[in-house]
């Protein structure tokens, strides 16, 4: 399985949702099973050997695939629905450059198909399983966001605990205890800023004036790897302010940081995505 796939239960048969770039492809040959269960690629067959199928799919590519090979289907549609007619979705891909279906070749896979051509299927295999398809898709997407939304809040959470260690170096190494309790928040608003220079590349002051509109700071609206990437400078430029390095020299380790972190982190997610892929 692949790591970014779930298994939603429609009438208690598994339906395997699976990414493939940005958009989610549903198994369509699970959805098959609800009609026959023993051989379920040749109720795909048989669906995709009609007019009105081939008419539906080739509409759906050229509203979403500048490279499909439209002129390919006239013979297609000519023979569509005779006796002898077949189409598979490993040949409709190869004929069209379609990218609507993706065939897995491999055990456990089998034929998956974008959102919306998902859902005509499952309308010509049972109406009434396209609708119980959809309330658990819609389930399955939204157990997913309280799951980003949780990991985001956890992320943003160790942010704020290292942001602590951060200010208490500044503290010890920086502020001398005469200053004044304004001086001091000069100070530490000065080495917040640093880190958002480091990572964000401006400022709060400059990303409030990019920003009108917003109701939190830069912070609020990172995403989760910046999150991840904003504690770990943290911990790094109190140990930076530790060892006395002046600011500037730790602006330039910390940007080179966030630099090498947040390649590796979205690197190791592009990498997910062509282990999904393949």
């Amino acid at each position: 399985m692949a790591k970014n796939e779930e298994i939603i239960t429609v009438q208690g048969i598994p339906v395997a949702v699976t990414g493939f770039g940005d958009d989610d492809y549903i198994s369509l040959t699970d959805i098959a099973r609800r009609k026959n269960p023993l051989e379920p690629k040749d109720v795909v067959k048989n669906w995709m050997r009609t007019q009105s199928t081939i008419e539906f799919l080739s509409l759906w590519e050229q509203l979403n695939n500048p490279t499909f090979k439209g002129v390919e289907i006239d013979p297609l549609l000519r023979n569509a629905g005779g006796n002898a007619f077949t189409l598979s979705p490993s040949r409709w891909i190869s004929l069209t450059g379609a990218i609507g279906l993706r065939v897995r070749a491999v055990k456990g896979g089998g034929t998956f198909a974008h959102m919306d051509i998902a859902l005509e299927f499952a309308t010509w295999v049972s109406p009434e399983f396209k609708l119980y398809l959809v309330t658990e898709y819609k389930r399955l997407k939204t157990e997913e966001q309280k799951r980003l939304s949780s990991e985001w809040n956890l992320q943003r959470t160790l942010a704020k605990i290292n942001y602590r260690i951060h200010t208490d170096a500044i503290k010890a190494h920086i502020i001398p205890p005469e200053v004044t309790k304004a001086q001091a928040n000069r100070v530490y608003a000065d080495e917040a800023d640093l880190l958002n220079v480091a990572l964000f590349g401006q400022t709060a002051a400059q990303w409030r004036t990019s920003h009108p509109g917003a109701k939190g700071n830069v912070r609020d609206e990172a995403t989760l790897e910046q999150l991840v990437v904003l504690s770990n400078m943290e911990s790094i430029n109190a140990l930076l302010i530790g060892q006395g390095l002046p600011q500037k020299d730790r602006l330039i380790q910390l940007n080179q940081t966030a630099i090498t972190q947040l390649t590796s982190l979205l690197d190791n997610q592009q990498i997910k995505k062509l282990t999904a892929r393949s």
